[in-house]
């Protein structure tokens, strides 16, 4: 009887060859992926203008996927960096995974000084050491537990590992890690690797950063943000581990979020949904309410007035 693709799979994870050597293509830093850019994807629809950036009390800009970046208790702060043309496992010359659709609203050169880097969880589209690799390594990390492997050695000087209920104090900011409905494994076999969600706490305002989840309710818990960033995309077939819109858009009110930042679509292809459906159908679920949605394409910026 022939074998079908789960078995072959199943039998490399119990190869300790195998398992280290997805390990190792699991931990480039991109530098001769030269392949990567032949096929440069389109531009963004917006070109962030920054140029009152720290004079916000809170602010956003939608990068690209999970990148976000905010403005809180005086406070740049960015959340998962991807920035590169592909992610996933390096080959050589090239990135073995999915290519970005829509470009990085900004590039590295044109970001502005970072305060902190916040990083979900280990996923290629989340971790990406490639982009790490290039971002100032003076800047603290706050990641994952057990993810500090996969960017210490990449030059930050502080990097911090927050597991669910964990806090810490940064400046004006407390930071918490909450609990979310997911998985960390970045490649085969690492399981032990965690995956957490942020509420961040200003004097002023209170900002939700989902990272990836399904649908839960655990963010009942939190009590009301200002502002909630959910991912709305990469739901079919794989609604157990990322919530679909109308799903999003229930956690989003279950922490009475004033405002809702959609990230975690358009930007790459990574499940069987339209590319254009996910903010679609968050807008169709927010009926009268739509205005919460502040941001709806890449390069869009938001600040509180």
């Amino acid at each position: 009887m022939a074998w079908t693709w789960r078995q072959y799979t199943d039998l490399a994870k119990r190869r300790p060859l195998t398992l280290r050597l997805a390990d190792a293509l699991g931990r480039g830093k991109g530098r001769l992926r030269l392949f990567d850019d032949l096929h440069p994807p389109i531009r963004a629809p917006f070109v962030p203008d920054l140029r009152d950036w720290e004079e916000h009390d809170l602010a956003a800009c939608w990068i690209g996927h999970a990148t976000v970046l905010l403005r809180i208790g005086g406070m740049t702060i960015l959340t998962d960096p991807v920035l590169s043309t592909r992610v996933g496992i390096g080959m050589g010359l090239m990135t073995i995974g999915p290519r970005r659709l829509v470009a990085p609203a900004l590039p590295i050169r044109r970001l502005p000084k970072l305060d902190l880097i916040l990083i979900s969880h280990a996923h290629f589209d989340h971790l990406d050491r490639p982009t790490l690799s290039r971002l100032r390594k003076d800047v603290p990390v706050i990641t994952a537990h057990r993810t500090h492997d996969l960017v210490r050695d990449l030059g930050f000087r502080a990097v911090t590992e927050l597991q669910w209920g964990e806090s810490i104090q940064l400046g004006e900011i407390k930071l918490t890690a909450r609990p979310v409905r997911h998985w960390g494994a970045r490649t085969f076999y690492d399981q032990h690797r965690g995956f957490n969600a942020y509420l961040l706490e200003s004097a002023r305002h209170r900002v939700l950063y989902g990272g990836d989840t399904a649908y839960h309710e655990g963010f009942r818990e939190i009590g009301a943000v200002n502002l909630a960033i959910l991912g709305i995309g990469a739901y079919d077939p794989y609604i157990a581990a990322h919530a679909n819109p109308e799903q999003a858009w229930a956690m989003a009110d279950h922490c009475r979020a004033d405002h809702v930042l959609p990230m975690h679509h358009s930007t790459f292809k990574l499940s069987h949904e339209p590319t254009h459906e996910p903010i679609e159908r968050l807008l169709a679920a927010a009926g009268r309410l739509v205005d919460r949605v502040i941001i709806r394409q890449v390069g869009g910026t938001w600040a509180l007035q």
